[in-house]
């Protein structure tokens, strides 16, 4: 309580008001990216997708454009049923007034449903990313998610290990293939 003087002198005690907190723009994205990945967390899908405009674009870099709430919800859905442990961890978050940038780690195992086609191998998966995600009226309208698809190839067996014998297999068919594409392309051109 504040203390002021009256006109006689005497002192007279004030309740202060309670200072009013404003939440900025930048921690409301914050708040917003925390939250769509406690969802991811949660293995729901369905949460994740209300974070959502009904017409968010999401550009999962390895894999493709996925428009609209149902369309994020069930490549998330698939995601889930192919890793049915995942435990997705949000490492840090760098929020503007409008946009946001979230590092993350996903683990699991591929034991569940195809994932992009791909049969389950049963083997560990660890894949870390970056979202880059927009949002307006305190929704994402967009999410550009980067990760490695290689290396989640490597580590479900669809490419031989990096550094194999099979790798330096592999790559030696492909340039020889490259080579004979050119030496063609060469005699057909001249």
């Amino acid at each position: 309580m504040a203390e002021t003087k009256t006109d006689d002198g005497a002192v007279a005690e004030k309740a202060e008001k309670p200072k009013r907190r404003r939440i900025s723009k930048r921690k409301a994205v914050e708040q917003h990216v925390r939250s769509y990945f406690d969802a991811m967390a949660r293995r729901d899908a369905r949460a994740m997708a209300e974070h959502w405009s009904a017409d968010g674009v999401g550009d999962i870099v390895p894999v493709g454009i996925q428009r609209g709430r149902d369309e994020i919800q069930a490549f998330f859905s698939a995601t889930f049923a192919a890793l049915p442990d995942a435990e997705t961890t949000l490492t840090r978050v760098v929020a503007g007034d409008s946009s946001a940038a979230a590092e993350w780690r996903l683990t699991g195992h591929f034991t569940g449903a195809p994932f992009q086609g791909i049969e389950p191998t049963g083997k560990p998966v660890e894949v870390r990313g970056l979202d880059l995600i927009e949002l307006e009226g305190g929704e994402i309208v967009s999410l550009t998610a980067y990760y490695d698809g290689a290396s989640f190839a490597r580590q479900v067996g669809m490419l031989p290990p990096e550094g194999s014998g099979a790798e330096r297999a592999m790559m030696g068919a492909f340039n020889a293939v490259t080579k004979v594409r050119q030496a063609i392309a060469a005699r057909t051109s001249s």
